[in-house]
């Protein structure tokens, strides 16, 4: 079973779902517009991933290329799952709830929310 990325992991994710695929030079200057890191890092993070499942790798020329080894919509529903087993006990109700008395949501997401339940149904 895969398992869900790290916030670190994501956040190299959140770049390769953004590009597609990417090398890791690629995904290392992305991350350095945001904040000090070592080449080193990402490679070596990026080789954690692909152990872990989350990426699949071939070789372009004389680089690895990355891509997700699922699509996006799938391993935000497998960490939102997982939080929800975490901390909410299983419970999406109660996950909702928290989240309508915790945030200010705007007419348009009660309404989007509405919406998606209503689909549901």
């Amino acid at each position: 079973m895969k398992k869900t990325p790290t916030a670190q992991e994501l956040e190299i994710m959140k770049i390769v779902w953004e590009m597609k695929s990417a090398t890791v030079r690629d995904v290392y200057e992305k991350m350095r517009e945001r904040r000090r890191i070592a080449y080193t890092t990402v490679m070596t993070m990026m080789k954690i991933m692909e152990s872990k499942g989350l990426f699949e790798k071939s070789l372009k020329g004389r680089a690895f290329v990355y891509q997700p080894a699922d699509p996006k919509s799938k391993t935000l529903q497998k960490m939102v799952m997982e939080f929800v087993n975490r901390v909410f006990n299983g419970s999406a109700e109660a996950l909702v709830v928290q989240l309508v008395h915790d945030r200010r949501l705007s007419t348009e997401e009660l309404d989007k929310i509405r919406q998606s339940i209503e689909e549901e149904k």
